[in-house]
């Protein structure tokens, strides 16, 4: 699973998330992408568990690339715990996604492939999304 090597800090504060996405926003390196249209924190188990879903149906053909990464630590008190106390310890990581940020990028697969394979990865995913085709994209395979 994806998580930093490294965190400035070992339990951050939860902060607001922007409206919408102004980097990350276009397809940078494949055909095809998975754009999302929510806001929301994406665990790394989610991330994972649509990369996996995406590759099997590409036939671990093309290429895959996923463009967020889970950075923001996630915590969590136990079950049955008084309020107080203090924070609790980092439970797991996730990304925080806004409308408009592109997921994954796929190329060197036929576009009914692409979207087959998009569509079962965004199953696996809390946000609604959209699949998007790279404007110059001729279908050559």
């Amino acid at each position: 699973m994806l998580q930093p090597k490294k965190t400035k800090y070992r339990r951050p504060q939860k902060g607001r998330m922007k409206k919408i996405t102004k980097r990350g926003s276009e397809i940078a390196f494949g055909s095809f992408a998975l754009k999302t249209l929510d806001m929301y924190w994406i665990s790394a188990r989610q991330i994972e568990a649509a990369r996996q879903a995406i590759t099997r149906e590409m036939k671990r053909q093309g290429k895959l690339w996923i463009r967020i990464f889970p950075d923001r630590p996630v915590t969590k008190k136990p079950a049955e715990v008084r309020m107080g106390k203090g924070k609790g310890t980092p439970e797991y990581f996730a990304a925080r996604v806004s409308p408009g940020r592109i997921l994954f990028e796929a190329d060197g697969i036929p576009l009914e492939v692409a979207r087959e394979a998009m569509r079962l990865g965004a199953q696996k995913l809390p946000v609604h999304t959209k699949f998007i085709v790279r404007r110059d994209y001729s279908e050559e395979i």
